[in-house]
């Protein structure tokens, strides 16, 4: 699971990865990305996965969950970065162990990590930006 965040005026992603997707790893994540970015208020973007609404899902203060609606990953961006990462480096992969698979993964967010504006133009979605 991966969470895009972005500071003005330059880029920042944050990611973990994790051995599972449920609602203790979802915690840890929330609990990684409210002290990452503690001095901001953020809205996250969650699809209808169950723990992403667990009722022993732990919100940070910082934090507020915004629900998409059910069956539509076009209106995810990380959809849009999950598609690059499957595109540009692990296309027609095969893995002996999981191993080699997480650290490509790792490379691939590292790179995207250094590339904000890359970052910018596959995630920023209209009704994500606010002016102040």
């Amino acid at each position: 699971m991966s969470l895009l965040l972005w500071r003005k005026p330059q880029g920042l992603m944050t990611t973990l990865v994790l051995p599972s997707a449920d609602t203790a790893m979802m915690n840890l994540f929330l609990e990684h990305v409210s002290q990452t970015f503690a001095d901001f208020f953020l809205v996250i973007q969650v699809d209808q996965a169950g723990w992403h609404h667990a009722k022993t899902l732990m919100i940070p203060e910082n934090i507020r969950l915004l629900a998409q609606p059910a069956y539509s990953p076009e209106v995810n961006p990380v959809e849009h970065l999950w598609e690059e990462l499957r595109e540009k480096y692990l296309h027609n992969k095969v893995f002996a162990s999981l191993d080699p698979l997480v650290e490509l993964l790792c490379n691939g967010l590292g790179e995207l990590t250094a590339a904000p504006e890359r970052l910018r133009s596959m995630m920023l979605f209209p009704h994500f930006r606010i002016e102040a």
